[in-house]
């Protein structure tokens, strides 16, 4: 299924942006208090320097993925999610690659990421991908629902 899938960055201000957000929104709900949830509209995505890469199956949006540059040499992925029907599918790590791609493409060493201790789904993917626990990175710090990974993105290119 996951070769039927394709991925590509779109504009942030479509309902289907909203729509994933929301379901993203949702399981951080159920996983998180409301201290530590930052929501994150389509709108606020909508500025340069923030890629929005949709996972599409024929025209229908099941995923994506958020990309920030930071301007130092890395970037920053945020906001991964697949839509519940389509988990498993390998359409977290096609997201995540071309996430990876995009970041080459802007010159990044390396992409960081946060993502909850309570998100096992999410650990193991990035897991799978490569991505190694890191410390906290600004503007973050370190909290009890919090895990910081990062890879180093040559490796992602000769080590795949």
């Amino acid at each position: 299924m996951v070769s039927e899938v394709s991925v590509t960055i779109e504009p942030a201000l479509q309902h289907e942006v909203s729509a994933l957000l929301a379901q993203s929104d949702s399981v951080a709900a159920a996983l998180y208090p409301g201290e530590y949830r930052r929501p994150i509209t389509a709108e606020s995505l909508a500025k340069p320097g923030t890629h929005v890469l949709i996972a599409r199956l024929a025209d229908r949006a099941v995923g994506l993925c958020v990309l920030f540059e930071r301007g130092d040499g890395t970037t920053e992925l945020k906001r991964m999610i697949v839509d519940a029907g389509m988990r498993g599918a390998g359409i977290g790590m096609a997201l995540l690659r071309r996430a990876e791609a995009q970041a080459l493409t802007l010159a990044a060493e390396t992409m960081l990421l946060e993502v909850g201790t309570r998100n096992i789904e999410a650990q193991q993917l990035y897991r799978r991908g490569g991505y190694k626990p890191c410390q906290p990175f600004a503007p973050y710090t370190a909290t009890p629902i919090s895990h910081f990974m990062r890879r180093q993105l040559i490796e992602a290119v000769s080590g795949r």
